[in-house]
């Protein structure tokens, strides 16, 4: 059995600490399912980069997947779309299908593969039809109603954290196979 302070190889999987219990009004990644589940979002969602608000919505989607903060999803109406560009990264998800990426530009600013979408999403993520999700460790900024996010660890899944949301989170070295 392996010791607490051993070292754990990169990529090697490592069992999650035990979940954190949510007090009221806070909820569990790990009471999350899976397979992930959409459901609209009411509050406002905000994303500034290189100090400009580049989208702006009053309502959006998120996905809720155990073990992973929620994704938020925002109209293209809702975007200035003038400064995304599409790329040539793909990926696939089990879920929603394939995904595209974009590169936001902003002024002298530019964050490659920082934001993707579903142009023809799968199964029950029907509506996320061409809404963009963005990476919150890339931008400046990212805010749930008023409060600003923090983003996931790890480059991967691009989950937004906010106060009402407990752990432990997916996305750092050793979290793959959780």
């Amino acid at each position: 059995m392996r010791q607490a302070d051993e070292f754990i190889h990169i990529g090697e999987a490592m069992p999650h600490p035990p979940r954190i219990e949510p007090q009221p009004g806070q909820e569990s990644v790990w009471d999350y399912p899976r397979p992930p589940r959409l459901e609209p979002v009411l509050k406002r969602l905000r994303v500034v980069c290189n100090g400009v608000t580049i989208a702006d919505a009053r309502q959006g989607w998120r996905v809720l997947e155990t073990s992973h903060p929620p994704v938020y999803y925002l109209a293209p109406a809702d975007i200035h779309l003038e400064c995304l560009k599409p790329t040539r990264r793909r990926s696939f998800c089990e879920f929603k299908g394939n995904a595209s990426y974009w590169t936001v530009q902003v002024g002298d600013r530019v964050e490659p593969d920082a934001a993707w979408s579903y142009a023809a999403p799968t199964g029950d993520f029907q509506a996320l039809r061409d809404h963009i999700a963005f990476y919150a460790s890339r931008m400046d900024e990212c805010y749930v109603g008023d409060e600003q996010v923090q983003a996931q660890p790890g480059d991967f899944y691009g989950g937004w954290i906010t106060s009402d949301i407990v752990g432990p989170f997916k996305g750092t070295p050793g979290t793959m196979g959780w």
